[in-house]
């Protein structure tokens, strides 16, 4: 069985309970990949191996569309059976479908409001106008291929077990090491993929000195450092830019809360049953990708002049969804979450 999902670490982790309905009647669970999800990808639960593949159709630097891009992939996917198309509402699975179609694929199921032809052998189609929780959305579309989750399962994002042991980062902190419980700290996550998404580096690093002052440890995360310096300042532990997608993991499992924009790491949040801060901009619904299943205060104007519009760059001067968000409020619904 191949699962795909093309895009981010956060839309990988969110079709974690789709890919164990599939784990349930597989020998083998490949999943298909873009390069910013494979990390995500190989902590999920299910996932035997991992295919990478960067699609013309997906990523904001797409690569040129070559007869040898496409063999690639198609000669990578021998031996798959059956496939599960895994999109987002404004991505088409019919690309990809017509790929593994000339793979030799048999049976291939995704969602698609245009007629596809005998690309698909399962149609899914859905109400884009009504807002479901991505990883029911996804869920939904391997239900309709014939694959439902186990007894037991609860349906709620997860990671591969054991995570990494993490004593080499914090173990020297203040107990906050492998021996420490949940909530030995609070991670604040300030980077995000996309420019309209992010809260200023300034308003982090306040909140970052005002949770050190309400009695918090506070762990400082990311893949840009020079941001993660900044905001760490000399009050809290900066890890920016070393610790594996598992290692992150782990770090923000032990974590009473994590503050982060919509970004892959507030889903990996609520992979580890860590309560979220969600710094959220409305550019995309709420109600579809904030954090799944785990308790959350979301702050943000949802009803800022920028919802919906899917912008990477903020198109309103001011960025007035976040941008009027304060330290206090999230020191105080940290607070909420960790009493």
């Amino acid at each position: 069985m191949l699962v795909a999902r093309l895009d981010d670490a956060g839309d990988v982790l969110l079709a974690g309970p789709a890919v164990r309905a599939v784990r349930t009647r597989a020998r083998e669970v490949v999943f298909l990949a873009g390069p910013n999800g494979r990390a995500a990808a190989e902590v999920l639960p299910g996932v035997d191996r991992v295919i990478t593949w960067d699609a013309p159709w997906i990523g904001h630097t797409p690569p040129p569309v070559t007869r040898e891009l496409a063999g690639e992939l198609t000669a990578r996917l021998g031996g798959v059976d059956e496939a599960v198309l895994l999109t987002s509402f404004h991505q088409s699975a019919l690309p990809l479908a017509l790929l593994l179609r000339l793979a030799g694929v048999a049976r291939i199921s995704a969602i698609s409001n245009d007629y596809p032809g005998s690309l698909l052998d399962v149609r899914h189609q859905v109400d884009e106008s009504v807002h479901v929780p991505e990883a029911e959305r996804m869920l939904a579309v391997a239900e309709a291929a014939g694959f439902r989750l186990s007894d037991g399962d609860d349906g709620k994002l997860a990671v591969q077990r054991p995570l990494p042991d993490i004593a080499r980062f914090l173990g020297h902190w203040h107990g906050a090491g492998a021996e420490a419980g949940k909530g030995a700290y609070v991670v604040v996550h300030p980077g995000t993929s996309a420019p309209a998404r992010t809260w200023s580096a300034d308003s982090h690093r306040r909140t970052v000195e005002e949770l050190a002052e309400d009695g918090h440890q506070v762990v400082v995360t990311g893949t840009e450092r020079d941001l993660t310096a900044f905001v760490a300042g000399d009050v809290a532990v900066d890890l920016g830019g070393v610790t594996t997608f598992a290692e992150l993991a782990a770090v923000i499992e032990r974590a009473g809360v994590l503050v982060a924009g919509n970004t892959g790491p507030a889903h990996l949040a609520a992979a580890v049953g860590t309560p979220v801060v969600s710094l959220f901009s409305p550019v995309v619904p709420a109600a579809r990708w904030a954090p799944y299943g785990v308790p959350t205060v979301l702050l943000g104007d949802q009803r800022a002049p920028c919802r919906g519009s899917r912008a990477r760059v903020c198109p309103v001067p001011g960025h007035p969804c976040l941008s009027q968000v304060t330290s206090e409020q999230v020191v105080k619904a940290v607070r909420e979450l960790t009493q």
